[in-house]
């Protein structure tokens, strides 16, 4: 397994890590990936492990902090040898302070992850969402005191917009406060807008990205193909319109180049899209789930190879959209090019 450092910290973290979604099982929608229990989870855990990849993401939403329960579980008795992340923000109740990151929800959050866990540490919070109701100074000091504490060791965000990032490490480094390391994206072959704005400001101001949904919301799994009915076990007939949206050529562009890749280099489908985004700037880990232990170790083989220039270039292509303002292919021109060098 490769590590990377995240970002600009000194921390490394495996080149794919693992999501726990599938864990728990309980709710209407972070429920309803995969119904993994404590016994199915600790093995796979261990093939994650003898893998190399030790990097565990979670978040009190999902199954309404039971994925949270399952993977500490799932883990005890190895602490030492994993990374914990997880993510809080989005509402877990109907209550006022229930959702948002606010100091009494940010502290209160923390202690409940730890507790459900099963750990006095959490290797890496993240922010599941931007919270325009409370000052980014409110964030960042309780971060700032949860971290002094050690309670938490590095801090992230997820889905943020370009200013709200920017925002945000900006005030950070007027205060000396922790400066986000990590960036939770959506980032696919069928979803490139991650490129546009928040890639160059990752490489500019040293924030890693955590991908997830690195299969389009499962649509790049290789069972969706041109002309060919969904599957019917397919988990897009109820989750798809939850998903980022795609039309559907642009869909099957992408796919059929996914799959003359993949038989030209001899890998799966998702192999080729996983391993197409372990080249891209910033990405410091792509996030791979998996509801058993088939699906797991097909992943795992993303890693070990990588893709050549011209299936590269191939897979580019195919996935290729035009930018919105101002992020037009015009600033590629001379003058506009020397001012704004592309970074893809």
């Amino acid at each position: 397994m490769d590590y990377r450092r995240l970002g600009a910290s000194g921390l490394k973290v495996p080149a794919l890590s693992f999501g726990t979604g599938t864990f728990g099982g309980t709710g209407p929608l972070f429920g309803a990936w995969g119904t993994t229990d404590a016994t199915e989870a600790r093995r796979l855990v261990d093939i994650c492990l003898d893998a190399g990849v030790t990097l565990f993401d979670t978040a009190d939403v999902y199954s309404n902090g039971a994925s949270e329960e399952v993977l500490g579980a799932a883990i005890k008795g190895r602490r030492a040898d994993v990374l914990i992340s997880t993510k809080t923000s989005l509402p877990m109740g109907d209550g006022p302070n229930d959702a948002g990151s606010s100091r009494l929800r940010l502290v209160r959050a923390v202690e409940d992850a730890l507790r459900r866990l099963g750990t006095d540490y959490i290797d890496l919070l993240q922010l599941h969402a931007f919270d325009a109701g409370t000052p980014v100074e409110e964030v960042l000091v309780t971060l700032d005191g949860l971290v002094r504490a050690g309670k938490l060791r590095y801090v992230g965000v997820s889905n943020f917009s370009g200013w709200q990032l920017m925002k945000s490490l900006a005030v950070a480094q007027t205060h000396g406060w922790p400066r986000y390391a990590a960036h939770q994206v959506y980032y696919s072959l069928l979803g490139r807008d991650y490129e546009w704005e928040l890639m160059p400001l990752g490489l500019d101001q040293g924030v890693g990205a955590l991908v997830w949904s690195p299969l389009g919301w499962g649509r790049l799994t290789g069972s969706i193909r041109r002309g060919a009915p969904l599957p019917a076990g397919s988990r897009l007939h109820q989750t798809a319109d939850f998903g980022p949206p795609i039309e559907d050529e642009p869909l099957f562009r992408v796919v059929d180049a996914l799959e003359q890749v993949a038989a030209d280099t001899g890998h799966s489908v998702p192999q080729v899209a996983i391993n197409w985004l372990l080249q891209r700037p910033t990405v410091a880990s792509v996030i791979i789930g998996a509801r058993n232990e088939e699906q797991l170790r097909q992943n795992l083989g993303a890693v070990g190879w990588s893709l050549g220039p011209e299936h590269m270039a191939a897979l580019d292509a195919a996935s290729s959209v035009t930018a919105p303002y101002p992020y037009f292919p015009y600033r590629r021109q001379e003058g506009f090019a020397r001012l704004s060098p592309p970074v893809v």
